[in-house]
């Protein structure tokens, strides 16, 4: 990784095939290396915005395992930020007032930093590893993060962290982790999808949909290191177990979309696969809204007599005992 004057760590967005390659054997550096790689376009590719849309999916989330009643919390630090997609959009949805954020990736701390900036939310931000996190004990009164338990190797060692550095009394809420079972049937959906789209656009009338050889060997090569990034899967009772064996109280985890990710896999990856323009409005508008109905579905419907298991993401909360 390359590195400023001051020794401080900088995005490489692209990284070689000797650091893929080493990569493959160390998963912080493989870690480093894809959420640098994605920084720039991450939140394209999932669709993330920082407006109503977002704003109600991140607090949605929080409260069906915080409860309606939680916060407004004074400091509040995500853990494996990303781009800043959940703190940000918990903060504008007036769960947390300070914020900050703290990633492994130099590059997504700098796109998450930015993200703040430009809606004028108050938020610093650091480069860390989740086994280690850079703050004294009985610092922040939240800890949250979305789709990051998955991607850090010593669990316990993580969340033993996120007890330390909460204030007595100080809870945590994590989502968008993906479940043992959910991700098998996610995993066969997407590479079905890709394989199914980037074929059908070699054919003539199609050709115009596909997007550009480089581009769909850049996808690839960023698929191999995600393969590597995506350490855990998770069985709810495990994880409680994890977080209570942290010293945690009030562990509970909850499951989500059964339904809406048999669609929503395959929407994601052939979304990824196609150019960004000849989607449109229609699309996003389909996608989002047959997500939410789907969502609803599972909610009212399916939990009744689905084990929370074969849902596909699991989201779990609690506190430190006060």
């Amino acid at each position: 990784m390359a590195a400023d004057t001051d020794g401080t760590p900088k995005p490489n967005p692209h990284a070689s095939a000797e650091e893929v390659q080493a990569a493959y054997a160390d998963p912080k550096l493989a870690n480093v290396l894809y959420h640098d790689w994605e920084a720039g376009t991450y939140d394209e590719k999932w669709s993330i915005s920082y407006d109503e849309r977002c704003i109600d999916y991140a607090t949605g989330r929080f409260t069906a395992v915080a409860g309606e009643a939680a916060g407004p919390f004074e400091k509040v630090m995500e853990l494996g930020s990303g781009t800043g997609f959940f703190l940000l959009n918990l903060m504008q949805g007036g769960v947390g007032e300070k914020g900050y954020v703290t990633d492994l990736s130099p590059g997504m701390v700098e796109v998450a930093l930015r993200n703040a900036k430009n809606l004028g939310l108050d938020v610093e931000g650091r480069v860390a590893d989740a086994e280690r996190i850079p703050y004294d004990d009985d610092t922040f009164d939240l800890v949250v993060g979305h789709a990051v338990l998955h991607h850090i190797p010593d669990l316990p060692a993580a969340f033993a962290e996120i007890r330390r550095v909460l204030k007595p009394g100080g809870r945590f809420v994590f989502a968008g982790e993906p479940t043992r079972i959910g991700d098998r049937y996610a995993r066969k959906l997407g590479q079905a999808t890709w394989w199914l789209t980037t074929n059908i656009t070699k054919l003539g009338p199609l050709r115009g949909w596909r997007r550009p050889q480089e581009e769909l060997d850049e996808s690839s090569r960023a698929a191999a290191l995600e393969a590597v990034v995506d350490i855990h899967t998770f069985d709810p009772a495990e994880l409680e177990g994890v977080a209570r064996a942290a010293g945690l109280v009030d562990v509970e985890a909850k499951t989500e979309e059964f339904t809406a990710a048999l669609l929503g896999w395959p929407v994601r990856t052939f979304e990824a696969a196609v150019p960004r323009e000849k989607l449109g409005f229609g699309w996003a508008m389909f996608a989002m809204r047959s997500w939410q109905r789907l969502s609803w579905l599972d909610d009212r419907v399916m939990k009744r007599f689905v084990p929370r298991q074969f849902f596909y993401n699991v989201m779990i909360g609690g506190r430190k005992a006060g």
